[in-house]
Order: C-alpha cells, then structure tokens, then sequence
C-alpha cells in the first residue's frame, strides 16, 4: 500500500456512485481514488480480472452486495416463500468462490455483510422461525459467508448492520432506491468511509499503537495527591466509580490487542505509584504501563520523552486527558498526536474510549497480544542498565538469543505485519499484502528469514526480517528491519552477520544494502553509517563477503528449519555457530516450542 494515497475499486449491485464520492472527497487520511465498476456486474467483475478497473498495484477492493441481488432463494423468501436452505447454501458458496478468487488483485478485499433491506420491516414473531425469517435466514447466510472466506488472508468482512445502528432512521430512504437505485441512505455512507479509512490506515501499519493517559479524573475520580489513595472514586457501589473502573477494564481490553498504556501526569510519583499499586479496585497495575513520566513538568514535554524512550513516533499515540487545557497544550505543541476531545461527564468514557476507530489493524497476531509485557520487560532492562556500567557489561546480562528461520505458512501473516508497520530501523519501508510479499518470496533468487528474539526478561517474539536478493556474483538486502524495542542491542549487528554469512556459503562476493530515506528511517541510516560497511554512495552501503561481519558475544544465534522460500539451488545453511565467549540464555523454551511447530 502506498502512503497517504490509495487507489480502489468498488463493486455493487446497486449503484454505488455516493460512497464513491464521500470516499474521494473525505478530508481524513487516507487520501482515496476509486473507480467504480459498471453498475450490477458484481460476477462478472469478480470472475474476469481484465475488465476495466482492475489495475496493477490496487490498494483495495469493495464488494458491498444485496442478499437479495446475489443469492435468488433469499429473494424468493423476500417474496413469501420458505427458503430452500441446500440452494440457498450453494448460492453462498458460489459467491465466496467469486470473492476469494478475486482476492489476488487487490492488496486488501472489504466485504461489508447482508442487511435487511430498507423497504422490509420484518414479520414480527416470526423473523427468527426456522426456514421463513428473513433476520435469521439472513444471520445464518452471513455466517457461512464470513467461514467461506476466512481463509482469504486479504479478505475484510465489515460489519453494515453497525452502520445501520449509527445512522439511525437516516440509513434508508426508499426515495433514493425509487430515484437512482441507491438503497441506503447517505448517513450510512459516512459512516462507512470511517471504516474503510480506519482500515486502510491499519492495513498500512498505521493505527496507533500508545494512549498516554493522565491519572486524576481520568482512570479515577478525584486528586490522589489531596484525599489519598483510600478516598480515590474508583469501583464500589458509586455509579461514577464504577464508569472509571469500566474505563480501566476498556484500556486493559486494548492492551490484549497490542496497544501500549503510559501516563503522562502531574503528580507525586511515589503517591501516584502507591494508588496504582495499592488500591483495590484498580483494574491496571504497573505492569500493564510501559513507561510514565509522573512529577511536575509541562506535560507536553514530558510525553515527547516519554514516547522518545519508547522508541515510538509521535503519530502512533493517543493522549487522554479530563483537563481541557493539558489537551489543548499537547494539541498544540506535539500535532502528531491525536487528542480527542473528552466527556465532561465521567460515565462516558468508555464510550468514548470505544468510539475511537484509530485502533484497527486486519489481523492480531500472538506478538500483539504479548507486547504489553514485552514493553514493560523493555522497561525493567532499561532500570538494570541504569545500575550497571558500560553496555557491553549490560548486553552481557541479557543472555540475548536470536533465533533465525525461513518464511513458512506458520510465520507469514506475523512477517507482513512487522513489515507493513516498521517504520524507524526499516530500510526499504515497502508495505505489501501477504499474497504480494508471498509472490516475491518465492521468486528465483530471493531469500527470506524472520529474526525472533528472547532474553532473560522473556521472548520479544518476530522483530526482524531480513530479505536478499541474489544478482549475480552479489547480493542485496531488499528488506532490512528491526522493531524498535529490541533496537540498539547489538541485533542489528547480528542480522548483518546472518546475511554476511549465507552469502559466504552460497559464494556470493559482495553484500550491498540501499537505503530509501523516509521521514521515519533515519535511525536506520544512522545505524549504516556506524556498522563498519563501506559506503558507495550516500544512499549504497557495501561489504566484501570474503570478509567475516563480526558478531556481539552476548548473542547466541540459532537456526531453525522450515518451508523455505527463494530459489533451492542457491539455498545453503547458515553456520550459526555461537562465537567464542558467548553467554548461554537462561532457557531454550522458545527454542524448543519453536522448533516442535516448524517455527
């Protein structure tokens, strides 16, 4: 996916033409162009992918159809007749076979489920019967729909009945459908292109990924510094303290979906952290917060070092505040982040909370799930480093382990993920689809490895990728990149090692690696210009492969086998040998997990 600016494709069996222009014309990124495909030709479309509008590079398709124009036995039920469910099965069977073979040319497929139309009001009692309720027939056909494709890794299911629920009675106007064949009303449409937006965005590793949070009045009631920990609104039988502690339980939700928690307030630390600690009712502890800048500071400030530490940008965070003054200065100071406006009334947080669409990405991977710890791990090796000397000294009490193994169908989603969202140590920054970057992994002459990591403070899962392209008697690393929280231990050297020495096994004479700057990648191009390879040119880094890339003794390196990718021929074995000197990990259980599944 490219950027700010996206190119799609609309496909209906109504005409369409409103959602078009409410997509092109939306202010909030992503930019959007589509076109949209001649009106009722949802088959043919899907079936002939060299009709006009499918285009080499699409961002994105929508297929947005009637139950009733695609699927003829729902239409005879529209009619009064009972459904023939082994027909109206196989008509759904049809129609995701359509849609799954035209998932491959479009980076993402979004495919908004059956509503009722808008001219049918239900038969009251009876919509939930067996074989004559339109509203269960309809339910049953949505989910053998949503099984059908799931095994489409671009295909998006999207929820139309929720944006029936926002528009309210404005979600249909039969005078539209009478008028232009347009069956819903244009409140829908709205609210849809926030969807489509929001998943754009996500799709392209753009949903945020940090809310910073003040603490008073925002995850409890009242100042903790004045009444104490003990006499905090929070939980209980008190409406208002139990609207906080479901904020709480919304926040901690996120946390399961990869978003990171931090505090931003001005406080007391230490009586601060005693709350945090102390209080029963608290849902969050400390150990769901990567990282809090508490004491008496400008606010604006103190979130700049705060996301600084983390190794974040600026537009991956939130920040939430009661003060609309704290919200107005970070607004104003950091406009990267994004400061929603806050409800007076603290009984709509969480509805609030749950109305933010910054969040969504495709897919949740393990890695997600897990990143809360891992950054809180991060946090507690920064504290040992801050007691310890020099950081050889530092790296040496890690007992890091880099595990190494080859694209397979276990590691792919998790791959693309990592790749789509890098942004700082990333030297290409090229965002793919699953099904692209599968293509080019399999291409002669390409090689793929995921680089995993785990220390004495746990496993930080997938955070490296590293991708070669042989060309004739050299090499070029296509994809070089890290995620942030392992950043600056010695794995980027490692990485460079692990290319170094495939191409020494395959007889490959020069490694060369060409940076494409960014507004996000310096690091990576300060990491080049530090890693002893020569520079060609500003933009062309060079190793001769005769020559060993040193690796830090506080790695341990490990390969693992799997479904390889690139060409057999040119496929050698890396000889990861521990260098001498290098600290054993506390424990190999990932290792061995790893190697039990095939990675």
């Amino acid at each position: 996916m490219k950027g700010n600016h996206k190119e799609g494709l609309l496909i209906s069996d109504f005409n369409i033409e409103n959602l078009a222009a409410y997509l092109r014309n939306d202010t909030c990124e992503p930019q959007v162009q589509c076109t949209v495909a001649p009106y009722g030709q949802v088959a043919q479309m899907l079936l002939d992918g060299n009709l006009r509008g499918w285009a080499q590079g699409l961002d994105f398709a929508l297929v947005w159809t009637r139950p009733e124009g695609v699927l003829p036995s729902f239409g005879a039920l529209l009619n009064g007749s009972e459904i023939d469910e082994a027909r109206l099965w196989n008509e759904i069977d049809e129609y995701s076979r359509q849609l799954l073979q035209a998932g491959g040319r479009a980076g993402l497929v979004f495919v908004p489920v059956w509503v009722e139309p808008g001219l049918h009001h239900g038969h009251g009692m009876l919509d939930l019967a067996p074989r004559i309720g339109v509203a269960r027939v309809l339910m049953e056909a949505n989910l053998r729909l949503l099984k059908n494709i799931e095994g489409g890794s671009n295909m998006v299911p999207l929820n139309t009945a929720k944006w029936v629920e926002l528009a309210g009675d404005r979600a249909f106007d039969p005078r539209l459908w009478y008028m232009a064949k347009v069956p819903f009303g244009n409140d829908l449409f709205k609210t849809a292109v926030r969807d489509i937006k929001a998943a754009l965005r996500g799709a392209s590793g753009r949903a945020r990924k940090l809310i910073i949070l003040d603490l008073d009045n925002t995850l409890w009631g009242g100042i903790v510094g004045e009444v104490g920990w003990q006499k905090v609104l929070l939980g209980g039988h008190d409406p208002l303290g139990e609207a906080f502690r479901d904020f709480q339980r919304g926040l901690k939700a996120l946390t399961k979906r990869g978003v990171l928690l931090a505090i931003a307030s001005k406080n007391d630390e230490a009586t601060a952290l005693e709350a945090i600690r102390s209080h029963p009712e608290m849902v969050l502890r400390l150990d769901d917060f990567a990282g809090w800048r508490i004491d008496w500071r400008d606010k604006a400030q103190n979130i700049a070092d705060l996301v600084a530490s983390l190794n974040l940008g600026l537009d991956a965070v939130v920040f939430i505040d009661d003060n609309p003054v704290e919200r107005a200065r970070v607004r104003g100071a950091l406009p990267e982040i994004l400061v929603p406006d806050w409800p007076d009334d603290k009984r709509l947080y969480t509805h609030a909370l749950h109305s933010l669409d910054c969040f969504d990405k495709p897919s949740i991977s393990d890695e997600d799930r897990r990143r809360s710890q891992m950054y809180v791990s991060e946090r507690k090796r920064s504290d040992r480093r801050a007691q310890i000397g020099s950081l050889d000294e530092w790296l040496g009490t890690l007992h890091q382990q880099v595990t190494v193994e080859p694209l397979s169908r276990a590691n792919l989603g998790r791959l693309v993920q990592l790749l789509n969202k890098t942004n700082q140590m990333n030297l290409s920054t090229r965002r793919m689809s699953e099904q692209e970057f599968k293509a080019w992994a399999d291409m002669e002459h390409h090689r793929v490895w995921a680089i995993n990591v785990a220390d004495t403070f746990g496993d930080s899962g997938l955070t490296g990728v590293l991708s070669v392209e042989v060309d004739g008697f050299g090499a070029r690393i296509v994809d070089f990149l890290l995620s942030c929280r392992v950043m600056g231990r010695k794995i980027e050297e490692a990485m460079l090692h692990i290319a170094v020495e495939w191409a020494r096994c395959a007889q490959i004479k020069e490694i060369r690696l060409v940076y494409s700057p960014t507004a996000r990648n310096g690091p990576c191009l300060d990491f080049l210009q530090r890693s002893g390879l020569r520079s060609q040119s500003e933009n062309v880094f060079v190793w001769d492969a005769d020559l060993e890339y040193p690796l830090h003794p506080s790695i341990r390196l490990v390969q693992l086998s799997g479904d390889p990718s690139g060409d057999p021929a040119s496929r050698p074995e890396i000889p990861l040998a521990a260098p001498s000197g290098a600290n054993e990990p506390a424990s190999d259980r990932r290792n061995q997990e790893s190697s039990a599944s095939g990675g």
